[in-house]
C-alpha cells in the first residue's frame, strides 16, 4: 500500500487501544482518529481544495501527531514550519511558502502570524488540545493545488550548506521510511511491545523518521515536548525497553548524574547521532553501564542516515574504533576529497566528506563536514569546514547570528564563535562592540532580537562586550583568539 493508504488505514486502529502518552496521560487511537478527521473536515469547510499544500507548525504534542496522520491520509503536501521561534519568524516563513492553509497550535497563532496568513488568504486551523477549530476560511488565491506528487517539506540541518527547504516525496517515504527497521520490527507485536519514546521535533528529518513509522505501525508512543533526563529515566524505569535513543549531549549528563546502573539494566544498546560524541565520554559510559553506544550519521539532504554502527560491528570493532559513526549503510557510498582540488584522499587522511545516498540518487553530495575514513571503512567525523557551531543536533552558522546582531541599532560590530558545553557539545558565544556613546543593552532585549529573526537555538549562551576584537593579519576577526577571550574573561 502507498503511504497515503497506510496512513488512512492507521486511522482505523482499534479506537480503545492506547496510542500516545503525553505528560502522564494516555490518548487512545479513537482520540487520534477523531482529531485527524476533524482537521480534514475543517480544511474542507474552509474551502481548501484536495491536493492544496498546507503550512504546518507542529509542536511535539498528541494533536500534532494526529494532524500529521490526517494530512498524510488525505495526500496533502505538508510544508513544515518550526514552532520554536518568535511569532515574527513564523510569519516570515508563511510569507516565503505558498500554502492554502495554516495548521498550528492555538498558542502559536499570534497576531503577526494571523496577519501573515490573512495577507496570503490562507485558511487558518487551530489545534487546541485534541480539539480542532477553523478560525478563518481560505480566499480564492489560497486554493491553488500543490505539486503533482504530494511531499513533506522540511528544513535541512545545514550539512551541505545553509539550511533550506527540502522536499521528501511520498514515494521516497514509502520506499525508505516504511521499509525501515522502525516499521518492520520482526518478532514484535505492536500492541504489546514497549512504547517507543519520541522526542525529536516532528518537523525535522529525525522526527519524521521515528514518528511516521510508529503511527503507521500502530505502536504505543511516549511523546516528550522536549527531551529531559528525568523524563528519559522515568520512561526506562516504567517500560524497561531493550533499546533506547539518547542525544549525544546527554551521554555525559547520565554519567554526571550518576544514574544507577540498574536503571539502565534492560537496555542492550543505545543509539545516538545528530552531533559529535567525545570518545572518552563514550568509553566511560560503556565501561560503567556495559551498554554499547551505537553512533550514526545522516542528514536531511540524505533523507536519513547513511552510516551506522550496528551491534555486530560494535561487538567486533568497538574497542578499536571508539568514536566512529560506523560504516556506510547498504546502498550508501562515502568518500573523502580534498577541499580545493576535489581529488579523492587516501585512507585516514582528513578532507571533506562526500556521500551517495540511495534515497536521493546516484550523484555525490558534498558536505561541509571534515572527516576521515580508515582502511577498514569506518567513518570518523572531525569537525566543520564552514565553522558551524554544533549545538546539540543543530548546526548554526556564526555569520547568520552576526548578521542579525548587526541589525540592532546599538551594535557597531558583532562576532560569534562556538565554545564548548558539557551538555550540548557547543553553544554560540557573541562578542559585541557597541556604537559610540551607547551603554550595554539589556541582555534579554538582545536575546529577543535574535529570537525574532532566527530559531531559538541561535540565541547566544554567552555574551562579551569589547572595545576591540582580535584580528588576523588581513584584519578579519580572529575566531580562535576570540574563543580564547571567552575562556579567559568574566563572561556575562
Amino acid at each position: 500500500m502507498s503511504l497515503q493508504e497506510r496512513s488512512a488505514k492507521a486511522l482505523l486502529h482499534d479506537p480503545a487501544r492506547p496510542a500516545i502518552e503525553y505528560e502522564g496521560r494516555w490518548h487512545d487511537w479513537g482520540a487520534v482518529a477523531r482529531t485527524a478527521r476533524a482537521l480534514q473536515a475543517a480544511l474542507s469547510a474552509g474551502g481548501v481544495r484536495d491536493g492544496a499544500p498546507i503550512a504546518f507548525v507542529p509542536r511535539n504534542r498528541p494533536e500534532a501527531l494526529a494532524a500529521l496522520l490526517g494530512l498524510v491520509a488525505q495526500g496533502r503536501t505538508i510544508r513544515m514550519i518550526y514552532a520554536f521561534q518568535a511569532p515574527v519568524g513564523i510569519a516570515r516563513n508563511l510569507a516565503e511558502r505558498e500554502a492554502a492553509a495554516l495548521v498550528a497550535s492555538a498558542e502559536d497563532l499570534a497576531p503577526e502570524v494571523l496577519e501573515a496568513a490573512a495577507h496570503r488568504e490562507m485558511a487558518v486551523v487551530a489545534l487546541d488540545g485534541m480539539a480542532v477549530r477553523l478560525l478563518q476560511p481560505a480566499g480564492a488565491p489560497g486554493c491553488k493545488p500543490g505539486s503533482t506528487e504530494p511531499q513533506i517539506e522540511i528544513l535541512t540541518s545545514g550539512t551541505t550548506g545553509p539550511p533550506k527547504s527540502f522536499a521528501l516525496p511520498y514515494s521516497l517515504l514509502e520506499t525508505h521510511f516504511l521499509g525501515s527497521p522502525l516499521t518492520e520490527r520482526e518478532g514484535e507485536d505492536a500492541r504489546t511491545a514497549p512504547p517507543f519514546l519520541l522526542y525529536f521535533p516532528i518537523g525535522n528529518i529525525s522526527g519524521l523518521y521515528s514518528t511516521l513509522p510508529m503511527l503507521i505501525r500502530g505502536q504505543r508512543m511516549v511523546l516528550l515536548e522536549r527531551f529531559t533526563l528525568p523524563a528519559w529515566r522515568q520512561y526506562l524505569n516504567r517500560y524497561r525497553p531493550t533499546h533506547a535513543g539518547l542525544p549525544p549531549s546527554y551521554i555525559r549528563a547520565v554519567l554526571d548524574a550518576q544514574v544507577p546502573v540498574e536503571e539502565l539494566a534492560s537496555l542492550r544498546t543505545i543509539g545516538t547521532g545528530a552531533a559529535p560524541l567525545d570518545s572518552d565520554v563514550q568509553q566511560a559510559f560503556e565501561a560503567r553501564y556495559a551498554i554499547p553506544i551505537l553512533l550514526s550519521y545522516g542528514a536531511t539532504e540524505f533523507a536519513g542516515p547513511v552510516a551506522m554502527m550496528t551491534p555486530a560491528l560494535h561487538a567486533e570493532w568497538g574497542e578499536r574504533k571508539r568514536g566512529t559513526v560506523g560504516r556506510a549503510m547498504p546502498g550508501a557510498q562515502l568518500r573523502i576529497v580534498d577541499a580545493e582540488s576535489g581529488s579523492i584522499m587516501p585512507f585516514d587522511s582528513p578532507g571533506l566528506l562526500e556521500v551517495i545516498s540511495p534515497r536521493i540518487g546516484p550523484g555525490w553530495i558534498r558536505t561541509s563536514d571534515v572527516a576521515r575514513i580508515d582502511k577498514d571503512g569506518f567513518l570518523f567525523l572531525m569537525g566543520r569546514a564552514d565553522g558551524a557551531i554544533m549545538r546539540g543536533g543543530f548546526k548554526l552558522l556564526p555569520e547568520a547570528i552576526e548578521r542579525v546582531l548587526m541589525q540592532h541599532p546599538d551594535i557597531a560590530e558583532a562576532a560569534v564563535t562556538g565554545i564548548d558545553d558539557d551538555r550540548l557539545g557547543q553553544v554560540p558565544a557573541a562578542a559585541i562592540r557597541l556604537a559610540p556613546g551607547v551603554s550595554p543593552p539589556d541582555l534579554a532585549m538582545l536575546e529577543a532580537h535574535v529570537r525574532a529573526h532566527l530559531l531559538a537555538p541561535h540565541v547566544p549562551a554567552k555574551w562579551l562586550f569589547c572595545e576591540e576584537f582580535p584580528r588576523t593579519p588581513s584584519l578579519k576577526t580572529d575566531r580562535q583568539a576570540l574563543r580564547r577571550l571567552f575562556l579567559e574573561e568574566v563572561i556575562i
